[in-house]
């Protein structure tokens, strides 16, 4: 049994009775949706034409919501429905990311998620979803995909349907007959000329993106409902503090282990402290970030074990308690166990920097974010905010100025900000300027390189966090202080405003 849709546009009349019907009966909040009707328009006046597309959850065989969710709030059911329960919702948005649809949103009053669940309450009775029912021109066919003798069966073998996004492999369920393909691909649409009936206010961001984007639409939105970017400051935050506690125990681990640095309190002392201080901030900003905080733990508790949200949260539990082990050593004794906690502890630091590549990856709806540079950048941005920030707390703790060319640690610190700077820098523009495969990664690298993101990109990330530090170290310009406290701030703000640029611009372009 495989329940599935058609929408059929050679009856479909734009009316919105499918949209009303099913916040009637499922009380979906203002402002939110489970399923809503597009329009857009093609031509020149006189000679325009409108189109309708209906859109909503397209219970993917392959669902990549099911995948990412952490707690088995969703799941498809064995008649292929994919459902939701909103008692073990955490509210990490992590499906909204994953789904290529933008067919998830966050109910205000529950603060969970929640999409179009094809009435599965009213299919158990052997009733129609309120859609289909209250359809005037009978545009929308449900039924079981797998029997032969169903309507929808014989329209789909009948007729040639289309399926939105097949390039993204989640084998949706959800069929059209006769839509115009421009009403189904966000990306050959714009919103310059303004809507229907009212105007929808559009961010900076979008209007920017809009205007890049005018010379490859084919066609004008006039009607849409309003799409979030479910992840902020508190994401981009997370990488950043992630990257300095993960870097600075790598530093360490590297300079101790590999007998490079002996009983320096730099690395002794100091890297551990810093790592540590900054993973409880990564922490703290993972569980704020949620709708749900205080179910934060039932990722540990009741884990599904293909999301890297919980995979990512075992690595981090698994990383404090080794450096907290390291910690603790020289108070217990236990030096002989120390060489062994430093070894696995970078391996854990440096499996806490890359994990949000693969959760990120996981995000299918996002493909800004599947760049396969992505792992080993993390590492380079880690290095980056590490070392910096050791070097600021050397800054701190010393005294003599004229004793650093002397110090090894400070040497240590010197040279793998300038390795870790090269490759955060060549790893940057790989990112962004490698053949692209796809409109969307074209228009979130352009977003950066020419858009809304521009300056903040050239200025802050580039010149600023590139080019001013690394110009510093290797000419010799940061031997002093003040000139290395200086350069470790401006590495450490390019590397955040290179993680907040890449998390928003992964985000503008828009899905539906």
């Amino acid at each position: 049994m495989k329940y599935g849709f058609v929408i059929d546009h050679r009856r479909c009349i734009g009316c919105h009775a499918c949209t009303v019907a099913c916040k009637s009966e499922h009380d979906v909040p203002v402002g939110a949706f489970r399923t809503w009707v597009k329009y857009i328009e093609k031509g020149t006046y006189p000679d325009t034409r409108r189109f309708f597309s209906v859109l909503r959850c397209n219970h993917c065989d392959a669902a990549p919501c099911v995948t990412i969710c952490p707690v088995t709030a969703l799941f498809k059911r064995d008649d292929g429905i994919v459902d939701f329960n909103g008692e073990r919702c955490i509210g990490c948005k992590a499906c909204m990311q994953a789904c290529p649809y933008d067919a998830l949103y966050i109910n205000p009053d529950t603060n969970t998620a929640e999409k179009c669940n094809y009435c599965a309450h009213k299919v158990e009775v052997g009733l129609e979803p309120a859609c289909v029912i209250v359809c005037p021109e009978q545009a929308i066919i449900a039924g079981d995909m797998d029997d032969p003798n169903s309507k929808i069966a014989r329209l789909i073998a009948s007729e040639k349907t289309e399926v939105r996004k097949p390039e993204a492999g989640t084998l949706p369920k959800l069929h059209y007959i006769e839509a115009d393909p421009s009403a189904l691909r966000p990306t050959e649409q714009t919103h310059l000329s303004g809507y229907l009936w009212a105007e929808q206010q559009m961010d900076a961001v979008m209007q920017n993106e809009q205007a890049l984007a005018e010379a490859e639409a084919r066609a004008r939105t006039t009607y849409d409902v309003s799409h979030d970017r479910p992840w902020g400051w508190k994401v981009s935050a997370y990488l950043w503090t992630k990257s300095v506690s993960a870097g600075a125990f790598l530093i360490a681990a590297i300079a101790i282990g590999g007998g490079f640095i002996r009983a320096h309190w730099l690395m002794d002392s100091a890297a551990p402290q810093l790592s540590m201080v900054f993973l409880i901030v990564t922490l703290a900003l993972l569980v704020l970030d949620l709708k749900r905080p205080e179910r934060f733990l039932s990722i540990l508790f009741r884990p599904q074990w293909k999301s890297w949200l919980v995979i990512g949260g075992y690595i981090l539990g698994v990383y404090g308690a080794l450096l907290t082990a390291w910690m603790i050593i020289p108070f217990v004794g236990l030096m002989a166990l120390e060489p062994a906690v430093l070894w696995l502890g970078a391996v854990f630091a440096a499996l806490s920097a890359v994990y949000s590549a693969f959760l990120f990856g996981q995000a299918k709806g996002r493909v800004f974010w599947r760049s396969p540079l992505v792992p080993l950048h993390l590492l380079a941005q880690a290095i980056v905010a590490g070392a910096s920030a050791l070097l600021l707390v050397a800054v701190a703790g010393s005294l003599f100025w004229n004793l650093w060319l002397m110090d090894p640690a400070f040497d240590f610190l010197y040279y793998q900000l300038i390795g870790a700077l090269v490759a955060h820098s060549a790893l940057t523009f790989g990112e962004l300027f490698t053949p692209e495969e796809t409109v969307e990664k074209t228009r979130a690298a352009r977003l950066i390189t020419k858009g809304v993101f521009r300056k903040a990109f050239w200025g802050g990330a580039v010149v600023c966090g590139m080019i001013v530090p690394l110009i510093a170290l290797v000419t010799g310009l940061a031997q002093n202080g003040p000139i290395v406290a200086i350069v470790s701030l401006l590495a450490l703000g390019g590397v955040f405003v290179w993680e907040h640029l890449w998390v928003q611009a992964g985000q503008a372009v828009p899905l539906s």
